[in-house]
């Protein structure tokens, strides 16, 4: 009889046990570790081969542009800039909204910005430092002019997922995925980071693409840079109900898991 119970005993413990293990997910090294070697062989850590060099952001409809005019002629400062060449963009962005007017340039839904005199012009698909010299040349065919000034406002990326979210400025021309991800604060643990997903705004229409950022490749790819605008999206890993990142979790969970067995069986076991 005692062998029975003994037997029935051990049974039970054993089918806790193996459920609690079973609804565990293990979270190992390789699926947190940025810059790993990539692997050819299937379900491995990818390589990104072609070499894609870092190509200026192409102006979108939307854009927000600060241009200012430079130049020794007053008439040329007092057309383009209110009469005023002192100030800068800090001072600009701080001041009131007819002021800001003066300087702050939307493309259109047809691609163009408005200047006095100038009129409409089409600057789509121009980057930041063509249009300065689009501009300049324009600009100088007419009036006396030194240099214009062309800065993109209102550059942002976004990151959701893994129970939060944020909008961060890119105060920077060139943001890499690295440095997002220190700004948003690292992933997390459950965050499967050979899944990450951008939404991207592009000439064609809204794209999504979706990268391994664990690869030492992503130097090499188009997924490196973060373009304005950008929305990444973060993926959990599979069905998790506890996480084992060390063999020290693992071990807690077990005893864990044997200690409420033995107690449940004391419990419901007559004495």
């Amino acid at each position: 009889m005692s062998q029975r119970i003994g037997f029935k005993m051990r049974n039970f413990i054993f089918r806790v046990v193996i459920l609690s293990l079973i609804l565990t997910s293990c979270v190992t090294t390789r699926e947190l570790y940025y810059l790993q070697t990539p692997k050819n062989s299937l379900n491995s850590i990818p390589s990104y081969k072609d070499t894609i060099p870092y190509q200026d952001y192409k102006l979108k409809i939307g854009d927000k542009l600060y241009i200012q005019v430079y130049s020794t002629d007053e008439k040329t400062n007092a057309l383009f800039n209110g009469g005023s060449m002192s100030g800068g963009i800090s001072q600009i962005m701080s001041s009131s909204s007819d002021n800001m007017d003066i300087y702050l340039y939307i493309v259109d839904e047809e691609g163009n910005i408005r200047l006095p005199i100038l009129g409409e012009l089409n600057v789509i698909g121009k980057s930041v430092r063509e249009t300065k010299f689009f501009l300049e040349d324009t600009i100088k065919s007419i009036l006396p002019l030194n240099s214009v000034d062309v800065r993109l406002l209102g550059r942002f990326f976004s990151i959701i997922g893994g129970g939060r979210s944020g909008r961060f400025p890119m105060i920077k021309e060139k943001i890499n995925i690295f440095q997002a991800i220190s700004m948003f604060g690292d992933f997390g643990m459950y965050i499967d980071r050979s899944k990450i997903r951008i939404i991207r705004q592009t000439s064609s229409g809204t794209v999504i693409k979706m990268f391994d950022v664990r690869s030492a490749d992503i130097l090499h790819s188009e997924f490196y840079y973060i373009e304005p605008n950008d929305v990444i999206y973060l993926e959990p890993l599979n069905a998790q109900f506890f996480g084992i990142s060390n063999l020290w979790t693992f071990v807690s969970i077990g005893v864990t898991s044997l200690s409420f067995a033995l107690l449940i069986y004391k419990l419901f076991t007559p004495s």
